[in-house]
């Protein structure tokens, strides 16, 4: 790659500095020349540690997308804001890494697919966990045929008590939802992309708020507020596809369970399965006996992109970029994330209706 980018960030919080800007700061084919954030010293801050030399700093994305030299934006804000500020970074020519979920709502994800189409820029969602080792190699697995036609699944996203209790994750307004739209929404899309099947029929969902209001609460992160959690404390979802494919998903921050499994997921096909509960496992059926293999992902084995062994954050930040040097689709297509966005939408209406959501 000879061509070096100009990169903006807008929202300089957790997620931009724990994942896009560390991992940004590698490529030696990208320069981060503008930092936006309405809390003016954390853009400060961030510019400090990741910027090129003259960074600018904004508290407006509206102006900061002024900038005609900018050529890609990262939008890690919170989610109801995603659809808004894409949109106008789409429409002012740039191309756009948006943190998952795509959206607040299956309307917004909408829009920005059809900004994405209307404006020819590439739009991407930030679905990393498709870019570790256990992930690839599964996805080589499904894509070589090996499990058989995959009809049963499941999307793992269960924390016993890991509820985030700083910035808006309590914030329903803000967030649109709890632990399924925040963790649930990394097993779904790992587990549609291991299907490679787009395509639902029907949703059945429930989400419960049944441990949120314990006082004192034992929490990875400390007690949280009652008063502020207005989000679901755990969801479950039975997605059926038009294929007659099913996905059972299930998410939590605090559940009492001692299954403990985030951004997993478990396939069942016609040939075989595969799990990753206990690192990586396939199973099957060989010569009258059943068999469980253990896949070694410490033996040096070939990366799926590239062969390059990296951090699933370097990674995603090299394809990525990869994809807009070389003009080819992203490896998580917006319309793929508007199809997550969808089914978890018809979870939380089903829960809400105690209805089946048909789609």
């Amino acid at each position: 790659m000879s061509k070096i980018y100009k990169l903006a960030i807008i929202g300089c919080g957790g997620i931009a500095n724990g994942k896009h800007l560390p991992s940004l700061k590698k490529l030696d084919n990208v320069e981060i020349v503008a930092f936006c954030d309405i809390v003016e010293h954390r853009a400060f801050e961030a510019a400090g540690l990741y910027g090129a030399e003259g960074a600018r700093v904004y508290t407006d994305y509206t102006e900061l997308l002024k900038d005609e030299s900018i050529e890609i934006v990262h939008v890690c804000t919170p989610n109801d804001s995603h659809a808004d500020i894409s949109i106008a970074a789409l429409e002012a020519g740039k191309h756009v890494m948006s943190e998952k979920p795509m959206a607040k709502t299956a309307h917004d994800a909408q829009r920005m697919v059809d900004a994405a189409r209307r404006t020819g820029k590439k739009l991407t969602v930030g679905y990393n966990n498709r870019f570790r080792p256990d992930s690839q190699h599964l996805k080589q697995l499904c894509a070589a045929g090996e499990l058989g036609d995959i009809y049963y699944a499941k999307a793992h996203a269960i924390r016993r008590r890991a509820v985030p209790t700083w910035g808006v994750f309590l914030d329903e307004e803000k967030q649109g939802g709890g632990p399924l739209i925040d963790i649930g929404t990394h097993a779904l899309d790992l587990t549609l992309w291991m299907l490679d099947n787009y395509k639902p029929k029907v949703v059945l969902g429930t989400s419960y708020h049944k441990l949120s209001q314990k006082e004192n609460a034992a929490n990875a992160w400390g007690p949280w507020d009652p008063a502020k959690f207005t989000v679901e404390d755990s969801a479950f979802g039975m997605i059926v596809m038009e294929n007659g494919a099913t996905i059972v998903l299930e998410s939590s921050w605090a559940l009492n369970t001692l299954e403990v499994d985030e951004a997993k997921c478990t396939l069942s096909g016609t040939e075989g399965g595969a799990d990753m509960k206990d690192g990586l496992r396939v199973n099957g059926e060989k010569h009258s006996r059943l068999f469980t293999t253990q896949i070694d992902l410490k033996a040096g084995g070939v990366a799926f992109f590239d062969g390059k062994t990296e951090s699933d954050a370097d990674l995603e930040m090299r394809m990525w970029l990869k994809a807009i040097d070389e003009d080819t689709d992203p490896v998580v297509t917006p319309e793929q994330a508007f199809v997550v966005s969808q089914i978890l939408e018809a979870i939380y209406e089903s829960s809400k209706t105690g209805k089946a959501v048909y789609l």
